[in-house]
């Protein structure tokens, strides 16, 4: 099977929508994209979408966060874990987005790596889901996955990024991620994947390997 057909038969089998595929499709807000990213690190779709949901409900831009108290955005984002953490991350960004790029979330890679601790999957997903400029983020999920097909052969997700850059067509890129997440919460989970149910089944080469040296590892 090729790249088209397997995404395919994984769009099959999926019920629902991830997190960020339903802010998309409701309404695409860049800034809320940008900062629901930043908290699902880490943590549940459903941690997220509670956390973004209390968040935006108060402060819904730049300014308003920026300008709101820290023990409050902490409560407010508590759900989605490690909240001091993110309170403070999502305020240094909206600081950031209002002193250079004047509230506007940046359309580009570069300046979105630029902004207070967002790496390469949290820009990647704010230019696939805020903007639909194809680019591969890779969470554990699709790092997991690309392994299992044998799509890749790599040790963590900016490898993986890199080698499915290389090797997938770019016509895939902006679907792969989105089914990608859902599948690996569905059916390719992380332990005791439901390989029985899963159509790919006899096409995938269920490369465990990663999973094997991780759990080698933790027993030493």
């Amino acid at each position: 099977m090729n790249y088209n057909e397997i995404l395919d038969e994984i769009e099959k089998q999926l019920e629902g929508e991830a997190h960020l595929d339903e802010l998309a499709r409701k309404k695409q807000d860049p800034f809320k994209i940008l900062i629901s990213t930043i908290l699902s690190a880490r943590t549940k779709d459903a941690n997220t979408r509670i956390a973004t949901e209390r968040l935006f409900a108060k402060y819904d831009t730049p300014k308003k966060i920026a300008e709101a108290d820290i023990e409050e955005l902490e409560q407010l984002v508590k759900s989605s874990g490690f909240y001091k953490v993110k309170a403070a991350r999502i305020k240094e960004v909206s600081e950031v987005l209002i002193a250079k790029y004047n509230s506007i979330v940046p359309e580009n890679y570069e300046e979105l790596m630029s902004l207070p601790g967002v790496g390469s999957k949290t820009a990647n997903c704010v230019l696939v889901y805020a903007f639909k400029v194809p680019a591969i983020p890779v969470d554990t999920h699709v790092h997991r996955i690309s392994n299992r097909l044998g799509w890749v052969e790599t040790k963590n997700p900016l490898q993986t990024e890199k080698v499915l850059k290389d090797t997938i067509p770019k016509e895939f890129w902006l679907k792969l991620n989105r089914l990608f997440v859902r599948f690996g919460q569905q059916i390719c989970i992380p332990i005791r994947p439901k390989c029985e149910i899963c159509s790919l089944n006899d096409v995938c080469l269920k490369d465990f390997s990663m999973e094997i040296a991780k759990r080698s590892k933790k027993k030493k």
